[in-house]
């Protein structure tokens, strides 16, 4: 896969794409990752990319001139990509997003700054994301964090590809608790049949976990989480779900 990202402090993205499960799968050739200045595709001695907005207000605005140049010229090179806005009005990001993105042979990420784009940038967009409902200062954060749960849906991106299939959200529902080394600690014990070493007691007892993590924690996730009979019955039974 390949990654574009575009953002007027391109900078930003070196650090966190060349450490960890990102950096390996890299070097791996897993994906590749190349940030773009938007400066790039300006045309004054100042390099400007905002302008006051029209009708008055605080702050900002990125101009469509240097965004439409820059995203057809990027899109015209190579593969076509999927082009992916961010902004707080975009459907939000979540796992079955990310295996959507997952299965594109290249992605072109534009990260907005200052107080957001002209919105006619939005019509060069395949998809428009949000993190969820707040504001950050731009949208190279937003860009990071959907990279790193893209890829590491990439097959090869981590040592053991259990590891993507049983983390939150792979089955609808949060993972269930882990422990290790030492079985006690300041007085809370790991539960005992995580040390029997009884492989089908241990997976019926991480589903269940999972099962009342997320009735506790996040209950609306139980409305679309695949879910036999017997296991509602339980968390009816345990009042973590209403009959």
């Amino acid at each position: 896969m390949i990654v574009d990202a575009v953002s007027v402090v391109p900078e930003v993205f070196g650090p966190y794409m060349d450490a960890s499960i990102l950096g390996r799968a890299r070097r791996a050739g897993v994906f590749e990752f190349r940030a773009h200045d938007l400066r790039r595709w300006t045309h004054d001695r100042h390099r400007t990319v905002d302008d006051a907005p029209f009708g008055g207000g605080p702050g900002m605005l990125m101009k469509p001139a240097p965004v439409f140049e820059c995203v057809r010229e990027l899109a015209g090179e190579g593969a076509a990509p999927r082009t992916v806005f961010f902004s707080p009005a975009g459907r939000t990001f979540t796992e079955d997003v990310a295996r959507e993105l997952a299965a594109e042979e290249r992605l072109l990420f534009v990260c907005g700054r200052y107080e957001g784009m002209d919105e006619r940038c939005y019509t060069l967009a395949d998809d428009v994301l949000s993190l969820g409902d707040y504001v950050l200062t731009g949208g190279e954060l937003a860009c990071m964090a959907v990279t790193d749960a893209v890829v590491r849906l990439l097959p090869g991106a981590l040592g053991d590809e259990r590891s993507a299939q049983e983390e939150s959200f792979s089955d609808g529902l949060l993972e269930y608790a882990q422990y290790t080394r030492p079985a006690s600690f300041e007085g809370m014990d790991v539960p005992g049949v995580l040390l029997s070493g009884d492989h089908a007691r241990v997976d019926a007892w991480r589903r269940r976990d999972a099962l009342v993590r997320t009735a506790r924690r996040r209950p609306d996730l139980l409305a679309s989480a695949p879910i036999t009979d017997e296991e509602r019955a339980f968390l009816v039974e345990s009042g973590l779900l209403s009959g």
